[in-house]
């Protein structure tokens, strides 16, 4: 990053790479629980849902790029073994061991509350103070709304789906 980028930031720069590598973090685990998780998913909607799980996976793949090369920009060094993932991360990871699509939507549905959660912070804290990394959280974050919109829709149609069923089996 250059110099006159460095001295405009009115923020602690080190405190802001460490949440952006908590960030990169779990975008990574973000990224993998929604691709193992669309390919391992059963149950209904699984047609229509899987190739959607499989365009969030990516565009947390293209988060991670994102913060990543902030990250840099701040002269910083990204998270570089996947190891620590967990530990920097407060999202976590939940393996699709139940494969049923309720549960898989349910954990990628927490994962997105938290990583909502995590944006806001972000963008709360660069808020004013560092323009390029609040634009990145605030472009993250309306993808990351969109994302728990979609699974809340989801499970609805899957609510209702099985309430209409029941019904015809009375």
């Amino acid at each position: 990053m250059g110099k006159q980028a460095v001295d405009i930031l009115d923020i602690d720069v080190k405190k802001l790479i460490e949440m952006l590598n908590a960030a990169l973090s779990e975008e990574w685990l973000a990224y993998y629980q929604y691709w193992i998780g669309a390919r391992m998913m059963e149950g209904p909607m699984r047609s229509e849902i899987e190739p959607e799980l499989l365009l969030h996976a990516d565009q947390e793949l293209n988060h991670a790029v994102l913060v990543v090369d902030r990250i840099i920009q701040l002269g910083g060094t990204p998270v570089l073994n996947p190891k620590d993932w967990l530990s920097l991360g407060r999202c976590g990871y939940d393996a699709p061991e139940d494969p049923y699509i309720e549960v898989v939507l349910e954990q990628n549905l927490k994962g997105e509350r938290c990583a909502i959660q995590r944006y806001k912070e972000i963008a709360d804290f660069t808020n004013g103070k560092d323009h390029t990394t609040h634009q990145i959280a605030t472009t993250i974050l309306n993808e990351e709304l969109e994302h728990e919109n979609d699974i809340e829709d989801w499970i609805t149609d899957i609510n209702r789906m099985k309430e209409e069923f029941r019904k015809i089996r009375m």
